[in-house]
């Protein structure tokens, strides 16, 4: 199993927005993809801003690309994030999950 690591800020009055529209369009996208098996999302809020790290897994590299595309490591984003996101990070973190 591959987990798979994204991580986004926001500002602090866009915390609860955000994180409600991560579970109303990200969560379902995910869930529809082909080789997901689960996911964690995690949220603080640090320096007045709200951090947003997502891990998806997955069952292999391969399946990944049913998600994601060709580029593997490239971020994912959704027309929508424009409107919450303070920067948008090029790369997401692979690991294989060794134990579980």
């Amino acid at each position: 199993m591959i987990a798979r690591i994204w991580h986004g800020k926001t500002h602090l009055d866009h915390y609860e927005t955000y994180s409600d529209f991560l579970k109303q369009i990200a969560i379902p996208d995910y869930q529809k993809t082909a080789g997901y098996k689960k996911h964690s999302f995690l949220r603080n809020i640090q320096n007045n801003e709200g951090h947003f790290t997502l891990i998806t897994y997955w069952e292999n590299m391969n399946v990944i690309r049913n998600f994601a595309g060709a580029a593997l490591e490239k971020a994912k984003y959704y027309p929508e994030d424009d409107d919450f996101l303070l920067e948008f990070e090029e790369k997401v973190q692979h690991y294989e999950v060794f134990a579980d």
